[in-house]
């Protein structure tokens, strides 16, 4: 039976040194979920790591050498065009996973990985991965559904980039990173923020401010904090509600 316990430690699992742990603290909602037998079996396999921001995790066009079940923090998955450009299209926390293609024979990487709030993680190779994913068929179709909440994430975030506001759209993304971090308080830079809304930095100064002086968040020397979470989702666009309560539909329907 599952242990589904926030924080449940596991036996077996390897540290940053190669080394074997006695017991390393599980946060990640996947690895969570898993039946024992597929716990045992990955959990031999699984590296456990610190990320620091601006980790390149996976790289486009590239091939995808390790998989990560983040622990904590957040990672942005980012489309890079050809001059450089670039723009978040997703973004994950303890929930999910970064390194999907492999799940279905698929080598190298669409989009790029990066952790935008550090954090740490359980990374497994490639290798290890596809041959685990054999035998471990409850993991496989977890993997399969949070690919699907990743694309509705994505789809949303599109039509959000072109239609919504920038303050908006800034609102939005600050809820979604709170919601995988459970901080009200995190290191975050404007150059970065504009970054991953594919946005010039004087626009989300300007956004930035907005939320400020509406009493919203405070932004002081590269730091976020959010003091009013509702009045916050009240500024933010219909995208952050729609994509929660889509993937919420589909959790019931899973049941």
């Amino acid at each position: 039976m599952a242990d589904k316990r926030a924080g449940v430690r596991w036996k077996g699992v390897s540290g940053s040194n190669g080394s074997v742990s006695e017991c390393v603290k599980i946060q990640n909602k996947i690895l969570l979920g898993l039946p024992a037998t597929e716990r045992r079996t990955i959990a031999s396999k699984l590296v456990h790591i610190q990320l620091p921001a601006r980790s390149i995790l996976t790289q486009m066009k590239e091939p995808i050498k390790f998989a990560y079940f983040l622990n904590s923090g957040v990672a942005s998955i980012i489309t890079v065009m050809s001059d450089g450009k670039s723009v978040e299209v997703g973004l994950t926390g303890k929930e999910g996973f970064v390194g999907l293609p492999p799940i279905v024979d698929f080598a190298t990487s669409p989009t790029r990985g990066v952790i935008q709030i550090a954090g740490s993680g359980h990374r497994i190779s490639t290798r290890d991965f596809k041959n685990i994913l054999r035998t471990c068929p409850k993991l496989e179709k977890s993997l399969q559904r949070y690919a699907q909440e990743l694309a509705i994430q994505s789809a949303q975030i599109a039509a959000c980039n072109r239609l919504h506001a920038v303050n908006e759209r800034l609102a939005r993304w600050l809820l979604m990173s709170q919601d995988r971090i459970g901080e009200r308080s995190f290191n975050l830079t404007q150059e970065f923020v504009s970054h991953m809304l594919g946005t010039r930095r004087a626009s989300v100064t300007i956004a930035a401010g907005a939320l400020q002086k509406a009493g919203l968040i405070t932004y002081k020397r590269g730091e976020v904090t959010i003091v009013n979470r509702p009045g916050l989702e009240r500024a933010s666009c219909e995208c952050y509600l729609a994509i929660n309560q889509q993937i919420k539909n589909w959790h019931k329907d899973s049941r």
